[in-house]
């Protein structure tokens, strides 16, 4: 190239030798026509340089501003925008000097907009005079949530209380909804559930009516809190209405590990606490557009001890949230056409599932009856997993949250699964498993590390498209 610019810079001169000559009449003429020759190569080789300057720019503009849109954390944001443009349009390049990335993001975190220019130096257009060419560009991306329905299906065993782990896990859950929901109290086609679940899940005090077996007499000195216990298999890897089958109401007898009377349930007494409603969490609140009512669920939630971790309960609940084979079941913020079918056009089914444990019986006072404690598939030595055995039992448990997570996705459902603070391999493996793919599952082992992994979710979540 500087051979080529030294060869022009050559004709120039001898352009205006030509121009001085008065050896001949032609020799004006000549020089007249050599210059706008020169010029007009000139232009078209550094125009060229010129758009490719540009195109470079455009396409890391494009990549800075994506994963800008991903990010959208005030704290993280512009360093994440200057990293991608950067690796996509390094200093220096084509030796020119660049100004910027400049970042503008809405007050409803729905757009972002990022913008840049750069100038270079010409190689033949110095001859006309023009020492540089300037390029700049802007990219545009907007956060647009298809349609979607949500559950998040969140750990409420009693293990969440320590380190501050279930403040943690609330928190991270209501950065995800505001990622969502941006500055707004409802975002069309946006639904979202909320199904906390420890040895067994709440379906809500108000449906007795999916219940089998049920008499409020056995409950004297309190009520049926809202828990179920498990129907036999398949019946709980499936997403069955109550048509097709009933729940038995979860009790936890008194015994030697839970004498009552005296009852005390509140979440408070933990390990130490009685009743027929011992280790039963917060209810379900199925699909809601409403805001509010889906923070004041995350807000609600609370550690239960004792039982164990039926992860597969909480799995298949979330599920049943989203089922069509369950529309106008739910009622409340529901409506009655909702759960929508698997495959209506521009929507989404997706589930977030987090644990920070093994699926296991506990067994709090060690050599309790049945050797463990209640739970939603009874005591361990009842047999209801078809064994009496705890680690057969455990891994029947671990079974079944598998073939949950296959159903599911063979529907469509799209999986999200997170393990939090949790070093056992073979049940990482098994949410990663769970999970549609690779890149849906996630491991954290920190409360902070958390907050990023449900903002990475949300932004998955959230549809980022370049509209500009």
């Amino acid at each position: 190239m500087q051979r080529l610019g030294a060869k022009f810079r050559a004709a120039a001169r001898l352009a205006r030798a030509f121009r001085r000559s008065r050896r001949g009449a032609a020799a004006p003429l000549v020089a007249l026509a050599i210059i706008p020759m020169v010029g007009a190569i000139g232009l078209s080789v550094d125009a060229m340089r010129g758009y490719t300057l540009k195109s470079q720019l455009v396409h890391a503009l494009d990549a800075a501003a994506l994963a800008g849109g991903k990010d959208l954390d005030p704290a993280t944001v512009e360093d994440t925008v200057a990293a991608f443009f950067a690796a996509n349009l390094p200093p220096g390049f084509m030796a020119s000097t660049i100004t910027g990335p400049t970042i503008q993001i809405d007050s409803a975190q729905e757009t972002i907009r990022v913008s840049a220019s750069a100038e270079i130096p010409t190689t033949f257009l110095q001859v006309l005079g023009q020492d540089v060419l300037q390029v700049s560009a802007e990219t545009l991306v907007q956060r647009s949530v298809r349609g979607l329905e949500l559950a998040l299906v969140m750990d409420n065993t009693g293990s969440m209380r320590s380190g501050g782990k279930i403040t943690a896990m609330k928190d991270a859950a209501m950065e995800l909804v505001a990622i969502l929901y941006g500055d707004r109290q409802t975002v069309d086609n946006l639904w979202i559930s909320v199904v906390p679940y420890a040895v067994a899940v709440n379906v809500g005090a108000g449906r007795s009516g999916w219940l089998t077996g049920y008499d409020p007499a056995d409950y004297a000195g309190t009520s049926w809190k809202g828990c179920v216990e498990a129907r036999a298999a398949p019946g709980d890897e499936t997403d069955d209405a109550p048509v097709d089958g009933l729940w038995p109401p979860y009790f936890y007898p008194t015994d030697v590990d839970n004498i009552w009377p005296p009852i005390d349930e509140s979440n408070a007494a933990q390990n130490d606490g009685t009743g027929p409603n011992l280790g039963c969490a917060s209810p379900i609140t199925g699909l809601t557009d409403w805001r509010p009512t889906i923070e004041t669920a995350i807000g609600a939630m609370q550690p239960w001890h004792r039982g164990g971790t039926m992860g597969n309960l909480g799995l298949v609940w979330g599920w049943r949230t989203l089922s069509p084979k369950w529309r106008g079941l739910w009622g409340g913020d529901t409506p009655a056409d909702m759960p929508f079918d698997y495959d209506k056009p521009l929507m989404d089914k997706a589930v977030v599932m987090l644990t920070d444990g093994v699926n296991q019986f506990y067994d709090h006072n060690g050599g309790g009856p049945d050797g463990s404690d209640y739970g939603g598939y009874g005591r361990v030595g009842w047999g209801r997993l078809g064994t009496t055995n705890k680690g057969a039992a455990e891994d029947e448990v671990d079974a079944r949250l598998a073939a949950a997570c296959a159903a599911m996705k063979a529907e469509g459902v799209i999986v999200f699964t997170i393990t939090f603070q949790l070093s056992h391999g073979p049940t990482r493996d098994l949410y990663r498993t769970c999970a549609s793919s690779d890149d849906h599952y996630y491991d954290s082992p920190s409360n902070a590390e958390l907050s990023n992994v449900f903002q990475q979710i949300g932004a998955e979540l959230s549809n980022l498209r370049i509209a500009q």
